[in-house]
């Protein structure tokens, strides 16, 4: 089952860049934008030139940009899967399912946000030993990942417009499914993830202008798609606790 599991987050990906060649089109073309100020800020001249330009605030910008288009397949991919692998429900801005998952759009690029743009937790304590205070992001990062987990349910049943599945039943549902879910995880953004690490890696440390720009091309179609595989790893990890729970993601059926 877990294996089946893994191999539906990627033919899930396949099927729905098909299906609605628009929506997958979006984090690509935001990815490339990214790319095209780094491109023109020389980052992949030399390693040198990607540490100075790694922290540029234009690139930040961009950066979060594409976060926030990331977060995207979080709707559409649900939908598609969840409702039998149709792309008007994918497309469709249908609510009280856009409304309430707008809350979790939020949520997310609030997170991101802050991320990237807010201080440590450590600095708004007033802590200055290092040592302490990387204890204390690091903790901090590592129990908002777990909460992450266990709130997964949430944001899946919301796309699908399941009011009746909340942080609290989210908890429930996915209690008992934390390191299937760990896994599934892995299993789908570890591969392409890896994929866009070594594209970086040879635009900067190989070739010339017109090989970093195919590699960018490229990169920025395996960003596409590791949009949906992270967005895929939930949907399986959830739907497979919700069967556990006896729990119904769809709305409008009862709730265990």
């Amino acid at each position: 089952m877990l294996k089946s599991d893994i191999k539906s987050i990627y033919s899930w990906a396949w099927a729905f860049a098909l299906a609605c060649p628009v929506l997958f089109s979006i984090p690509v073309l935001v990815e490339f934008a990214q790319h095209v100020v780094e491109m023109q800020g020389g980052m992949y001249t030399s390693p040198k030139g990607a540490a100075a330009f790694a922290a540029d605030p234009l690139r930040t910008q961009f950066g979060f940009a594409k976060v926030v288009a990331l977060l995207l397949p979080g709707y559409w991919l649900t939908r598609f899967v969840l409702f039998g692998d149709d792309a008007a429900a994918a497309r469709r801005i249908e609510w009280p399912a856009a409304g309430l998952w707008s809350v979790i759009f939020a949520l997310g690029a609030g997170q991101a946000y802050w991320g990237l743009f807010g201080s440590p937790w450590s600095q708004l304590l007033g802590i200055a030993d290092e040592i302490v205070a990387g204890a204390i992001n690091a903790s901090l990062s590592l129990a908002g990942g777990v909460l992450g987990i266990y709130l997964m349910a949430w944001g899946v049943a919301w796309a699908v417009g399941n009011a009746a599945i909340g942080p609290l039943q989210s908890i429930r549902i996915m209690h008992g499914s934390f390191w299937r879910t760990v896994v599934l995880i892995i299993a789908g953004t570890l591969p392409l993830m890896a994929v866009h690490y070594a594209l970086g890696y040879a635009a900067i440390h190989f070739g010339g202008a017109a090989f970093d720009w195919a590699l960018m091309a490229v990169d920025s179609v395996v960003t596409g798609f590791l949009a949906l595989t992270v967005a895929g790893s939930s949907v399986a990890a959830v739907r497979h606790a919700a069967e556990k729970s006896d729990s119904s993601l769809l709305p409008g059926k009862r709730d265990g």
